[in-house]
């Protein structure tokens, strides 16, 4: 006699990780181009106001703006991933 699948596999299915990781990596591609568009008008609009930046001031933009931008979007991404496969209800077996 087999075992029942469990009602719900999570990572463990091959099928059903592929599409769970696929959907992370896109949320984390938009929120890639959100961060790049995010970066262009902040540098536009500070070198408005300040007039022109040096490489380091760019850098700092990128490295900030965008670094904040995408540690975020792999958080809640990391979040999104860890509800949807089920994982946060496994915990509640556990216990």
């Amino acid at each position: 006699m087999t075992t029942p699948p469990p009602a719900n596999p999570g990572l463990a299915d091959p099928t059903y990780a592929a599409f769970a990781w696929r959907r992370f990596r896109r949320i984390l591609g938009w929120m890639a181009i959100v961060a790049a568009v995010f970066i262009v008008l902040a540098i536009l609009v500070l070198q408005h106001v300040y007039g022109p930046m040096g490489w380091v001031a760019i850098l700092a933009v990128i490295g900030g703006a965008g670094g904040s931008i995408m540690l975020t979007a792999v958080l809640m991404g990391l979040v999104f991933l860890s509800s949807g496969t089920g994982h946060d209800e496994a915990v509640k077996e556990i216990e």
